[in-house]
C-alpha cells in the first residue's frame, strides 16, 4: 500500500466491515463514491456524521430514533394494549413497513443462546415484564424469527408472562403468499401443516 492512498485503503476496509459487502464490493462501492464526490461522497458523509451525532436507542422499545423516546411510542394512537415483540430494529422495521401492526414495540436485542452465553438479563425481558405491567397491555404479539433460538426465546417470554393477565400470541408460519410447496423445506412445510385452518 502506498501512502498515496493509504486513507482510500482504510476507507475500503471500514466499508468491507458492513454486512454484505466483502472486501470486493467495499472497493467497488468506495471507486464509486469517489468518482461521485460531490454528489455522493460529500453529502454522504455529512448524512453519516448527522445520523452519528443524533441517532439514539428509544428508552422505552429500544427503537432508533432522533429523540430519548421514539415516536411509535408517543403516539396516543399506537396505545391500543397490543404490544409486538421482536429481535431487533431491523424486524421492527420490516413491521412497520407492511403497515398492518397499530400497536408498540418492544425490541428485545437478539434472542436466548446458550451458545452465546445471552440469557433474559442480556436482553430486555426484564424490562418487557415491566412494561406489560406499566402499559396496562392486553395482548403480547411473538414476532420472533423461526429459528431454535427464536422459538427457545418465544417460549420463555410465554411462561414468564403465563400469570400476567396477558394474551400471548405469535406470528403464523407456514406456506408464504405465492410460494409453491415443491420450493419449501420440510420445516416450513410442516408448520404450515400444523397451522391449517378451515376454508
Amino acid at each position: 500500500m502506498s501512502d498515496d492512498t493509504r486513507e482510500i485503503e482504510a476507507l475500503i476496509d471500514m466499508m468491507a466491515r458492513l454486512p454484505g459487502l466483502g472486501p470486493r464490493s467495499a472497493r467497488r462501492a468506495v471507486l464509486h463514491l469517489i468518482k461521485k464526490r460531490g454528489q455522493l461522497m460529500r453529502p454522504l458523509a455529512q448524512t453519516m456524521a448527522n445520523v452519528a451525532e443524533t441517532a439514539r436507542e428509544c428508552l422505552n422499545c429500544g427503537n432508533i430514533g432522533n429523540g430519548d423516546v421514539c415516536g411509535i411510542c408517543t403516539s396516543e394512537k399506537r396505545g391500543n394494549g397490543q404490544l409486538c415483540v421482536v429481535e431487533d430494529v431491523a424486524d421492527l422495521w420490516a413491521m412497520e413497513r407492511g403497515q398492518a401492526f397499530a400497536g408498540r414495540y418492544h425490541v428485545l436485542g437478539g434472542t436466548l443462546s446458550a451458545l452465546d452465553a445471552i440469557g433474559p438479563d442480556e436482553l430486555r425481558i426484564p424490562k418487557l415484564r415491566d412494561r406489560v405491567a406499566a402499559e396496562g397491555i392486553t395482548e403480547v404479539i411473538l414476532a420472533l424469527n423461526a429459528t431454535v433460538d427464536g422459538q427457545t426465546t418465544a417460549h420463555y417470554i410465554a411462561s414468564e408472562l403465563e400469570h400476567a393477565g396477558v394474551t400471548v400470541t405469535s406470528l403464523a408460519q407456514g406456506v408464504p403468499i405465492g410460494g409453491e410447496l415443491d420450493y419449501l423445506d420440510d420445516g416450513t412445510i410442516s408448520a404450515a401443516l400444523r397451522a391449517r385452518k378451515s376454508l
